[in-house]
């Protein structure tokens, strides 16, 4: 079913502080049948490990490449600015490594969790399809 604004519910700490647990809002579904997903919005995708529905902010779009160095972020090689972060919040990778990169292909986005340092994202399971992504989260 097509809908044009669903209600939707966040679960989890993986937005704070900008969306808390519990915190309910409209998804606009209809928008990205007019223009395709911007960086920083804040979106609900589809999990692409495990189907589940989740809230992430996009921060890559298709054919940009991601660099991931010493906890800061670089999108085609300038470092993104996050005005939406607490002050002094790094955006560390998954492993041990300090330094990775990666390539958002055609039709497909990096997204990240505000709460950097519990949030299962794109830093785990890479760029997600665009036809992962349902709608943006109205706030």
């Amino acid at each position: 079913r097509r809908y044009i604004l669903q209600s939707v519910q966040v679960v989890g700490a993986s937005m704070s502080p900008t969306l808390q647990d519990t915190d309910r809002y409209f998804l606009n579904r209809w928008i990205y049948d007019l223009r395709e997903p911007r960086r920083g919005e804040i979106v609900v995708l589809k999990d692409p490990t495990d189907g589940a529905y989740c809230v992430k902010r996009v921060v890559a779009l298709p054919g940009e490449a991601v660099n991931l160095k010493n906890g800061h972020l670089f999108v085609n090689g300038k470092e993104l600015s996050e005005p939406y972060l607490p002050m002094g919040v790094k955006t560390f990778t998954p492993e041990e490594v300090q330094d990775a990169k990666i390539a958002c292909g055609k039709d497909s986005y990096f997204v990240l969790g505000d709460n950097r340092n519990n949030s299962f994202d794109s830093r785990f399971y890479g760029p997600v399809a665009r036809q992962n992504i349902l709608g943006v989260v109205m706030r």
